[in-house]
C-alpha cells in the first residue's frame, strides 16, 4: 500500500481505524498517528494498529470489528456494569434486567438471541469470562470480573471468522482491554442510580450505589495496577406469581382475597398476576490485582488474580388481601367465585453467596521480528456458590424453617493456550497454536432444616459432568499486493464429555430392585419409602475441522471491499448433554447422541470513507446457516411427547447491517454514531417440532438499531443522546408468544439515554444521566429497568 505522501498514509490509517473503532473519536485516531508517524511509516504496508490496538484479536483480519475506548465510553454511556460497555454496538443487545445482574444477563448478536449464551465469547485480558458450562439464561458472562473503571477499550469481532477461537465464535468474539499504568495513577468514583418501577401491583423506589478506587504505577520493570469496587443495588422484581383463570374450580372454597390483576399471558391466555418475586438486593465486592514485569524490551510476564463476592437476599410482595387486609402467600384461595392453590414456593425468597476466583498468567514476546509467542492460562473458580430457598411458605420462610440448598463449588474451568507469529517477509503474517480448555460442573442440592442458616443435613439431588476441548489452528495474512489481502485458516478440534451422572431422590416403588438400589446407593434416604439413586452418563468424543477465509481489496482511499466465510462447530455444553431426570429406576429427559451445531457464515462488506477520515459507512451483508440448533423444545415424534434439549434441524439467518459514524457533523463537537441491523432468521427444518417451520428464530428481531449523538463545546464539558430500538421478539420456537408486553413476553423498545459530563476541576469530573429516558416498559421474559437516574463524581490523579 504505496502512497505519495506521508499525509496520504495517515489519511488511509485513520480510515482503517475509523472502520475497525467507529466509536474512538476521529481526533484521538488523528493523535495516535501523530505521535507514532515513523512507526506508522514502517508498518503501513499492513496497516497494523499499534499502541491503542486489542491485546487478542487477531492482529490482522479483514472483516468486521467494532470497538469502544475509555474516553468514548466516559463521554456517552452511563457505565455501571461492565456490559454496559456494549450498549450501542451494532447488532448487540445484552439482557440486563437490573444493575448488577449476574446471572441473565445473556449477550445477543446479529444471529443468536439472548437465551445462546453459548454461542458467544467474552474476554477480560485473555482470561476467558464465558460461562460455557451451560447454554441459556443462567449461564451467562461472569460481568462482575470487569468494572467499568478499568476498562481501557472493548473490542468485537463479528462472526467466526478466525480460526483463533473455538465455535463458540458463531455469534461475535469481545476482548476487554483493561488499564495498565505508565506512571503512578490514583482514582476513585461515587456513583448512585434510582428507578422509580410502575407495574402490576408495584409502585416504588429502587436505588443503590457503587464505590469504586484504583491504584496502579510503573516502577523500572514492574508494573501494577489494583482496583477495588463494591456495589449496592436494590433491583426491581423480576418475577410474577401468576395462576391461569382455567386452572381455576368453581367453588367457594379457600380464602377470599382481593388484590389480584387480571392479565393475558404471553399465549394471550387470561392469568391471575398474584404477587412479585424475585426482587433482588445485592451486594457485590469486586477485586482486581493485574502485575506486569518486562524481563526485557521484547519480553513480558504478567499475572491477573481477581476476586468477586456476591450475596444477594430475594423478597415478595403479595398482592392478594384476605378480609381483615392481611396479606396472603400460600394456600387454597378463592378468586371472584374460583378456587386456586398457592404452593409456598410460588411466592418465595431466596439468599445466594457466591465467592469466584480468577487467575491468568502470561508470557508473550514482542519483538516484531520474524517469530514471536506467548503462553497464556487462566483458571476461573467457584469457590464458594451457594443458592438457598425455602419449601415452607411466608411468614414462617420469613425467620427460616425447611428448605433446600444448591451448592456449586468445585464448579469452574481452566484454559492454555501457546501461541506463535511468524513474519516470513512483509507480505505474510501467519498465526498459528495449541489451546485446551476444560470445564467442570458440580451441583448438589441438599435438605435444610433451617433455610436460612443451617448446614445440609442429606443430599436431595446432583448433578456433574465435564467437558474438555482441545484444539489446533493456522491462519495466515497475505498482502498480496498494494490493493489486496487475504486470509485463510483452518482450526481442528477434538471435543470430550465425560464424568456424568445424575443423582435424585426417588420413591422406592418406582425401583426394579429397591433393596439393591438402595444398598448401592451412595446415600440411603429411607430404604422403606425414598432412595438416593445415582446414574452414570456415558462418554462422549467429537472430531470436527473448521475452515476459515476472508479477502479484502482496497479500491482507493475511500473505498474498500471484504468478503468472509467461516465454519463454526459449537460443541454441547455439560448441562446440554448431561441432562434429565431420573424415573422408574431411569434417566429420562436426556439424549446422550445431542449432535454438535454447525453453523456456516458469510459476510459481504463495503466501508467508504468520508469527509477525508472524519467519517465513516459501513454496509455488511451476512448470511448464516446453522445445522442441528440446540434447543429445548418438544419432540412430536414420540409418544407421550418429551421436552428437552433436542437438535433443531435447520435455521437460516440472512441480514444487512449498516454502521456510520462521523466527527464534527454540522459544527465543530458534533460526533455521530449510528447502526441499523435487518434480520430474517427463520426455522427451515425442524422434523420433532414442525410447527416450527418457517418461524422466526426465538430471540432474534428483524430489526435493531443505535443512534448516538455526543456534543462536546468546549474541554469541560460533554453532552449525549442515545436511542436503542429493537422489533418484535418471540420466546417460543413457534412463535406462539403472540402477546409481548406482559411478564414472559418478549417485546419491541425504543429507549432513550442522556448523559452530561463536566470536569469540575483538574482531577474532578462529575456526571448525570438518565437512562431510559422516555420510561418505556418492556420485557424480555422478565421486565427491563424503566426510568433511572444515574450519578457520578469521580477523582483522577
Amino acid at each position: 500500500m504505496s502512497y505519495s505522501s506521508s499525509n496520504a498514509r495517515l489519511r488511509v490509517l485513520s480510515a482503517a481505524l475509523a472502520a475497525a473503532f467507529p466509536l474512538i473519536p476521529a481526533s484521538v485516531m488523528a493523535e495516535s498517528l501523530a505521535t507514532t508517524g515513523s512507526e506508522q511509516s514502517a508498518q503501513a504496508e499492513r496497516v497494523i494498529i499499534n499502541g491503542d490496538r486489542p491485546s487478542s484479536l487477531p492482529k490482522e483480519i479483514p472483516t468486521t470489528i467494532e470497538g469502544i475506548n475509555a474516553k468514548a465510553m466516559e463521554q456517552t454511556i452511563n457505565a455501571i456494569d461492565a456490559e454496559d460497555a456494549l450498549k450501542y454496538l451494532p447488532s448487540l443487545l445484552v439482557r440486563k434486567r437490573y444493575v448488577g445482574d449476574y446471572n441473565h444477563a445473556v449477550l445477543a448478536t446479529r444471529a443468536s438471541g439472548t437465551g445462546n449464551s453459548a454461542r458467544s465469547l467474552v474476554y477480560a485480558d485473555g482470561i476467558l469470562l464465558s460461562n460455557l458450562l451451560g447454554n441459556g439464561a443462567t449461564y451467562t458472562p461472569r460481568w462482575g470480573l470487569v468494572t467499568p473503571e478499568e476498562i481501557e477499550r472493548v473490542d468485537v469481532l463479528y462472526g467466526p471468522f478466525s480460526a483463533a477461537y473455538p465455535g463458540n465464535s458463531a455469534g461475535a468474539v469481545v476482548d476487554y482491554v483493561t488499564r495498565m499504568p505508565k506512571q503512578f495513577e490514583a482514582h476513585a468514583k461515587l456513583l448512585g442510580f434510582s428507578e422509580n418501577f410502575q407495574q402490576y401491583g408495584t409502585d416504588k423506589t429502587y436505588s443503590g450505589k457503587q464505590l469504586s478506587a484504583s491504584l496502579g504505577n510503573r516502577q523500572g520493570n514492574l508494573s501494577w495496577w489494583l482496583n477495588l469496587n463494591q456495589l449496592d443495588s436494590d433491583g426491581h422484581p423480576i418475577v410474577f406469581a401468576s395462576k391461569l383463570l382455567s386452572a381455576g374450580i368453581s367453588s367457594t372454597a379457600g380464602t377470599a382475597v382481593t388484590g389480584a390483576i387480571a392479565d393475558k399471558n404471553p399465549q394471550g391466555q387470561d392469568w391471575w398476576i398474584l404477587g412479585a418475586t424475585g426482587q433482588y438486593h445485592t451486594t457485590q465486592d469486586h477485586a482486581k490485582i493485574k502485575l506486569a514485569y518486562d524481563f526485557s524490551p521484547t519480553l513480558r510476564a504478567s499475572y491477573t488474580l481477581g476476586y468477586w463476592r456476591n450475596n444477594m437476599n430475594s423478597s415478595v410482595e403479595s398482592y392478594l388481601r384476605d378480609a381483615t387486609g392481611n396479606p396472603v402467600y400460600s394456600g387454597d384461595i378463592n378468586i371472584a367465585g374460583k378456587k386456586f392453590t398457592l404452593a409456598p414456593t410460588d411466592m418465595a425468597n431466596s439468599k445466594n453467596q457466591l465467592e469466584h476466583i480468577t487467575h491468568g498468567l502470561n508470557l508473550k514476546s514482542n519483538t516484531r521480528g520474524i517469530f514471536d509467542w506467548e503462553i497464556a492460562a487462566s483458571l476461573y473458580d467457584y469457590s464458594k456458590d451457594m443458592a438457598r430457598a425455602p419449601i415452607v411458605a411466608i411468614p414462617l420462610a420469613d425467620t427460616g424453617g425447611v428448605g433446600r440448598t444448591t451448592d456449586g463449588a468445585g464448579t469452574g474451568w481452566n484454559t492454555l493456550a501457546l501461541k506463535g507469529i511468524w513474519r516470513p517477509d512483509n507480505q505474510h503474517t501467519a498465526e498459528f497454536g495449541y489451546q485446551r480448555e476444560a470445564y467442570r460442573l458440580r451441583t448438589l442440592v441438599s435438605d435444610t432444616n433451617n433455610w436460612i442458616s443451617d448446614d445440609a443435613f442429606r443430599p436431595f439431588s446432583a448433578f456433574k459432568g465435564n467437558t474438555q476441548l482441545q484444539s489446533l489452528y493456522a491462519q495466515d495474512a497475505w498482502r498480496i499486493n498494494a490493493q489486496w489481502k487475504t486470509i485463510i485458516g483452518g482450526r481442528v478440534e477434538q471435543w470430550k464429555a465425560s464424568d456424568g451422572a445424575i443423582s435424585s431422590t426417588v420413591p422406592t416403588s418406582t425401583l426394579a430392585n429397591p433393596a439393591s438400589a438402595c444398598q448401592s446407593a451412595s446415600y440411603a434416604i429411607n430404604k422403606v419409602d425414598n432412595c438416593y439413586v445415582t446414574k452414570n452418563l456415558n462418554s462422549r468424543q467429537e472430531t470436527s475441522f473448521s475452515p476459515k477465509a476472508a479477502i479484502a481489496y482496497q479500491a482507493n482511499e475511500d473505498w474498500t471491499y471484504k468478503a468472509s466465510v467461516g465454519r463454526a462447530v459449537r460443541m454441547p455444553t455439560v448441562a446440554e448433554l448431561y441432562q434429565g431426570t431420573i424415573s422408574n429406576d431411569q434417566v429420562v429427559n436426556n439424549d446422550p447422541n445431542l449432535k454438535p451445531e454447525k453453523s456456516w457464515t458469510t459476510e459481504w462488506t463495503a466501508e467508504r470513507v468520508l469527509n477525508e477520515g472524519k467519517g465513516f459507512l459501513r454496509a455488511t451483508l451476512f448470511h448464516e446457516r446453522t445445522r442441528d440448533a440446540l434447543y429445548s423444545q418438544i419432540n412430536t415424534l414420540v409418544t407421550p411427547n418429551v421436552t428437552n434439549i433436542q437438535n433443531v434441524d435447520e435455521i437460516h439467518t440472512t441480514g444487512l447491517e449498516l454502521a456510520y459514524q462521523a466527527s464534527d457533523v454540522f459544527t465543530r463537537g458534533v460526533d455521530v454514531l449510528a447502526s441499523l441491523t435487518y434480520a430474517d432468521s427463520r426455522i427451515t427444518r425442524n422434523d420433532k417440532f414442525p410447527a416450527s417451520v418457517g418461524k422466526w428464530q426465538p430471540r432474534v428481531p428483524a430489526w435493531r438499531g443505535n443512534l448516538v449523538i455526543s456534543y462536546k463545546p468546549n474541554e469541560k464539558l460533554s453532552t449525549s443522546l442515545g436511542l436503542r430500538y429493537s422489533g418484535r421478539q418471540y420466546g417460543s420456537l413457534d412463535n406462539s408468544d403472540s402477546n409481548a408486553f406482559t411478564y414472559q413476553g418478549f417485546s419491541s423498545f425504543v429507549v432513550a439515554d442522556v448523559r452530561v459530563r463536566y470536569q469540575l476541576a483538574r482531577q474532578w469530573v462529575a456526571s448525570i444521566g438518565i437512562d431510559n429516558l422516555n420510561n418505556k416498559k418492556y420485557w424480555a421474559f422478565h421486565p427491563y429497568t424503566q426510568r433511572s437516574v444515574v450519578g457520578e463524581l469521580k477523582f483522577d490523579f
